[in-house]
């Protein structure tokens, strides 16, 4: 019976357009920087009071509580009740976690909820190796999530209904963009969306250390830089020109810009970056073992 009733929840959900507040719930258990967006995004989908978090640093719980109007829990309540159980911390620590709520989830009936992981190289199958058949959703989503400009990449096994994916995708919409994708490519797509940030900030920092070399005041530097990093990717993604040819379109020939990209040609900044992903790739491959 629980069963049937959340699943005509989702269905509700996907034909009404909105979400039914008074029975949908998701419950995140560890709130860090990613469960903590998370849980900020999905406050925002479907009313803070519908969604549960709890963490080990009570400060980081009672901050989070407070911005986002969510209600402050406990992992055995949230494994026992919402229908959504996000479970947000590191892979090392993963096993631990699963075990606390083991028995909470396995009293469930399979429908009733969904497990959402999010730690990298963690593959289902040892979730399910864990926990025995119950419904996972596994993503990596980055921190622009925050902002409404992220990506979450999801895939999932065969007891996930497509009504719980599309209350899923509804959940997270607020996010950016969802991609599914197969879990044997999560990884490689989670070098360049879920390390890609970080690579990116690099990029940025040093935009603003080369005007500042240049004669820039600081604060005018980062703007400009902010600025410039936003309007590109936005003007490539409205385009969808390949990006070798808008460098191409900016380089003028015997111009100021041709002389910077052959700078970075000169220090393998192509190079580099295309390391730098697969280098995450493989740490990544190495925490799933």
């Amino acid at each position: 019976m629980a069963g049937q009733l959340s699943r005509q929840i989702f269905v509700n959900i996907t034909q009404k357009g909105n979400i039914m507040k008074e029975n949908f719930k998701a419950g995140f258990i560890g709130c860090g920087n990613m469960g903590g967006a998370l849980a900020g995004v999905a406050a925002k989908a479907l009313g803070g009071e519908r969604v549960l978090v709890t963490d080990h640093n009570l400060v980081k719980m009672a901050a989070l509580s407070e911005k986002n109007g969510c209600i402050t829990s406990d992992a055995a309540n949230i494994a026992g009740s919402c229908d959504f159980v996000v479970v947000g911390v590191k892979p090392q620590v993963l096993p631990d976690a699963l075990r606390e709520i083991k028995e909470k989830l396995l009293a469930r009936e399979n429908g009733s909820f969904a497990l959402i992981t999010m730690a990298a190289g963690i593959k289902i199958s040892a979730i399910e190796e864990q926990l025995g058949q119950v419904p996972v959703i596994r993503i990596m989503p980055n921190t622009p999530c925050a902002c409404g400009e992220g990506v979450i990449l999801y895939c999932s096994n065969n007891l996930v209904t497509e009504d719980m994916l599309e209350a899923f995708r509804r959940m997270f919409a607020p996010a950016g963009l969802l991609i599914s994708i197969a879990e044997a490519k999560i990884d490689a797509a989670s070098a360049v969306s879920g390390c890609g940030p970080a690579f990116v900030y690099m990029f940025i920092d040093a935009l603003i250390d080369g005007g500042v070399r240049a004669g820039l005041p600081r604060s005018v530097a980062k703007n400009l830089a902010q600025q410039t990093v936003l309007g590109s990717a936005k003007y490539a993604l409205d385009t969808g020109e390949e990006p070798a040819k808008l460098k191409a379109d900016v380089c003028s020939p015997a111009g100021s810009t041709i002389e910077g990209v052959a700078v970075l040609e000169e220090y393998s900044f192509r190079s580099a970056v295309m390391e730098a992903v697969k280098a995450a790739f493989d740490r990544t491959a190495e925490l799933g073992k």
